[in-house]
């Protein structure tokens, strides 16, 4: 059973507390509202802070437990700096939840001022805690050992009107974060194509414009390239079609185009048994495209956003897509098949021509966990970013790095793009282990024509990644915050 969490704010002159949080910098003794409290303990800084090797360094903590079981949590921010990176308050966010949860306290109240930290801090701090707390346990039995069923953290503050404004806005990343991981945590039996289409057309109710494409809707448009990878499912495939509206009506839209493999095997060319299990994620594009859709429709974004995400299941039958087939994409491109276990670019091939064909957007990105080959080069650190413009590449470097979920830029060149030229058709889907990351990249290039495009191959950072302050869940809703973040910081009206 998830823990309820409560998170509200409050003015200094609140009453007492019997749990307590207060935050010192390194080498410092409390500042402001925190070092009132701690005056309230009666103890020396110097003597206490040296007694528990104290320094104030970020992780550290000094906890003090007073008569009557009051608890003081001293826990250390680090060195303060007018240049500190917001998201290290992300952090320390999560890192504060794992140190309440441990306590099993049902209360706690965390002393913070203008001293210490500003309403941004504080929206990353809670948005920290928020991300820690989430857990997808929805088909496990509660247990009498698991979490108590609630937990209030009050945040005493000096401004919690202009607190409660920056949680807010903060709080719709994590909204579009929590249902990216959502996503792709559940398994394919209960989420399929026409089960996730209709998770996306939920957001309607936010304003967002959705429009969901049956088969006959994309044999019409001629979509070969993408029907093909479902053609061995009975669950048909769907495209689906998120605008929000936000900006100038005459403005062009950014647009973001997501993988939506609900389940992958490889098809005929079909994926080893070890691990097969976790092909669930492998719509994890597609998942970070509709929590960014859900991010910027709760903010009311003043922007114009289209999502695409093409939903298909990859399964090996008597229908299934063969090697060697042969192909026609939306763009009249074909695509000699190579290998079936290929199936994402031939997918967002098809997403990708429509989205520009139909939008003419402003810039295109799309993402998908597309290539083990980026796990070899990247491992799970860094998403691998293929980009044909050097603006949006850097100002999505950029974004990566306040969002922490970082980017590496990885190359586009001819000599890599005649690879994947085919003896029996056009293009080929796939041409082996060597630059296997590129190559990919350089067959969705041929779909996007002049746009300004981004592909991110999130193959390392969609799921299963190392667990971090703000997250110990299998999927992190990789993408959301680091789009909703290149959105704000450079094409918002």
């Amino acid at each position: 059973m998830t823990q309820i969490l409560n998170i509200r704010t409050a003015p200094h002159s609140a009453g007492s507390a019997a749990f307590t949080v207060i935050y010192a910098a390194e080498d410092q003794a409390p500042t402001g509202a925190a070092a009132a409290i701690w005056a309230a303990t009666g103890l020396e800084w110097a003597a206490t802070s040296a007694a528990g090797a104290f320094r104030g360094r970020p992780g550290q903590a000094l906890d003090i437990i007073g008569a009557g079981g009051s608890r003081l949590l001293v826990l250390g921010s680090g060195k303060p700096s007018a240049d500190a990176p917001l998201n290290a308050w992300t952090d320390r966010g999560g890192s504060l939840l794992a140190k309440i949860a441990a306590t099993r306290a049902s209360m706690a109240v965390v002393v913070l001022d203008e001293a210490t930290a500003t309403p941004q801090a504080i929206g990353e701090l809670v948005a920290g805690l928020r991300l820690r707390h989430y857990r997808f346990d929805r088909y496990k039995s509660p247990r009498p050992e698991d979490a108590p069923p609630s937990l209030t953290i009050t945040l005493k503050v000096s401004d919690p009107a202009a607190v409660d404004l920056a949680i807010a806005d903060r709080g719709a990343t994590v909204d579009g974060t929590l249902l990216a991981r959502d996503l792709v945590n559940e398994p394919a039996n209960v989420l399929g194509p026409v089960e996730f289409a209709g998770r996306a057309a939920e957001l309607a109710r936010l304003g967002v414009d959705v429009e969901i494409l049956e088969p006959e809707a994309l044999e019409k448009l001629g979509m070969g390239s993408l029907l093909c990878v479902a053609q061995g499912s009975d669950r048909p495939a769907r495209v689906v079609v998120m605008q929000w509206r936000g900006g100038n009506p005459d403005a062009a839209p950014l647009a973001f185009v997501g993988k939506g493999v609900v389940f992958d095997t490889g098809g005929i060319s079909i994926k080893p048994a070890g691990g097969m299990e976790d092909m669930k994620g492998d719509m994890g594009g597609a998942a970070a495209v509709t929590g960014l859709m859900l991010a910027l429709a709760t903010r009311k974004a003043p922007v114009n956003v289209v999502g695409v995400i093409g939903l298909v299941e990859n399964m090996p039958s008597g229908s299934a897509l063969r090697p060697g087939d042969i192909v026609k994409a939306m763009s009249g491109t074909t695509i000699e098949v190579i290998n079936t276990d290929a199936e994402g670019r031939l997918v967002l091939a098809d997403a990708l021509w429509y989205t520009q064909d139909r939008f003419k957007p402003r810039l295109m990105i799309n993402l998908a966990t597309l290539t083990g080959a980026i796990i070899v080069a990247l491992g799970h650190e860094h998403a691998g970013l293929f980009s044909n413009n050097d603006e949006l590449a850097g100002r999505l470097l950029a974004a990566g790095l306040n969002a922490n979920e970082k980017l590496w830029r990885m190359p586009l060149s001819p000599a890599y793009d005649k690879l994947i030229e085919s003896k029996f058709a056009d293009i080929r889907n796939s041409v082996g282990r060597p630059a296997g990351s590129i190559t990919a990249g350089q067959f969705l290039q041929r779909f996007v024509n002049d746009v300004p495009w981004a592909h991110l191959d999130i193959a390392g950072t969609a799921f299963g990644a190392p667990n971090t302050e703000v997250n110990t869940s299998w999927a992190p809703g990789f993408g959301v915050a680091l789009l909703d973040r290149l959105v704000r910081d450079f094409y918002q009206d």
